[in-house]
C-alpha cells in the first residue's frame, strides 16, 4: 500500500562478519503519524540463524521503538560474503490501549480492513578488518592459530631442507637448522604463555574460593555466637523462673502463719478458761 506507517532506519541490515563470532544490528522504527498507534512484527527467512529482540511491539504517535537483530556465530563464510537472507517488518494501525500480548498474525492481514504495511529488509555482510575471510575458510582465534602456524612453518622448513639435501647430495645448511630451532623456540614461548595464562586464571579462581570460604567461616562464627547467646538467655530465664516460684511459696507460707497462730491461741485460751472456771 502507498501509506508508510513506520519509517525504518537503516533500510537494510548490515552485519560485520567474523567467523565464530556474533554480530548485531540495531534498527529504529519511527512513527511520524500524529494520531495512529502502530503495531509491528518482525519475521525472517532464517529464524535459526538470527535472534530478534523484541519481535513485536507498539509505536505511539510521533514515537520510536528499536529492535536488535543478532546473527549467530557462523563456522563458514558464504562465497563472496553474499547473503540471501531477508527480513519482513509488518506494521498495522491498532486502537489506543492495545498491548503487546494482543498482537497476533491476524492484525497484519491486508483484507481485514486495517491499514497494513510490509517492508522487506535485505541482509548485507561486510568483512571484519581484523580477520579477512575467503569463501568457506575457517578461522581460529589468534591464540590458537599461532602454534599451528609456527608448527606448519617448521614442517615446511624441514621439507625444504630435505629437498635441498636430496637435490645437492649434502646435509642441510646451518642456516636452515637455525630456522627450525627458532620455530621450536617460538612454539615453546607460546606454550609457556598459555601455561602462564592458565596459572593466573587458576590463582584467580583460588582467591575467589578463599574469599568465599572466609565469608562462610565468618557466618558460621556469627551463628555459633548467636547460639551461645540464646543458651545463656535461656538459662537466665530458667533461674528467674525458679526464683519466682520460691518467692510465691514463701509468700503463701507467710500468709498461712497468722491463721495458724490464731487457731492455736484460741485453743490454748479455751483450755485455760476451762481449767480456771470448771
Amino acid at each position: 500500500m502507498a501509506t508508510e506507517l513506520l519509517q525504518i532506519d537503516p533500510p537494510q541490515l548490515t552485519f560485520t562478519f567474523e567467523l565464530k563470532k556474533q554480530s548485531s544490528c540495531l534498527v529504529h522504527l519511527i512513527n511520524n503519524n500524529s494520531s495512529h498507534h502502530v503495531a509491528f512484527k518482525v519475521k525472517t527467512t532464517s529464524p535459526k540463524k538470527y535472534c530478534v529482540r523484541p519481535t513485536v511491539g507498539i509505536v505511539k504517535p510521533h514515537g520510536t521503538c528499536d529492535f536488535t537483530v543478532t546473527m549467530q556465530a557462523q563456522r563458514t563464510a558464504p562465497p563472496d560474503l553474499h547473503c540471501k537472507d531477508k527480513f519482513l517488518v509488518q506494521s498495522a494501525v491498532v486502537p489506543k490501549g492495545t498491548t503487546e500480548d494482543e498482537i497476533s498474525s491476524d492484525l497484519f492481514v491486508k483484507d481485514s480492513g486495517r491499514l497494513v504495511d510490509e517492508k522487506k529488509l535485505r541482509v548485507v555482510l561486510i568483512n571484519s578488518p581484523s580477520s579477512p575471510v575467503n569463501g568457506d575458510l575457517k578461522q581460529d582465534p589468534p591464540s590458537q592459530m599461532l602454534p599451528s602456524l609456527t608448527a606448519e612453518k617448521g614442517m615446511e622448513a624441514a621439507q625444504d631442507m630435505e629437498e635441498d639435501g636430496a637435490d645437492k647430495g649434502t646435509f642441510p645448511s646451518t642456516r636452515s637448522v637455525e630456522k627450525v630451532g627458532d620455530m621450536k623456540q617460538v612454539n615453546d614461548a607460546v606454550n609457556l604463555s598459555f601455561a602462564t595464562k592458565d596459572s593466573e586464571e587458576l590463582k584467580s579462581r583460588l582467591s575467589i574460593m578463599d574469599a568465599k570460604l572466609r565469608e562462610a567461616e565468618g557466618t558460621i562464627m556469627k551463628l555459633n555466637e548467636e547460639r551461645r547467646r540464646n543458651i545463656r538467655e535461656k538459662d537466665l530465664l530458667k533461674q528467674e523462673l525458679e526464683m519466682l516460684k520460691k518467692k510465691i511459696k514463701m509468700k503463701r507460707a507467710q500468709e498461712g502463719f497468722p491463721l495458724l497462730f490464731v487457731c492455736v491461741v484460741s485453743i490454748v485460751s479455751m483450755a485455760v478458761g476451762y481449767y480456771i472456771h470448771p
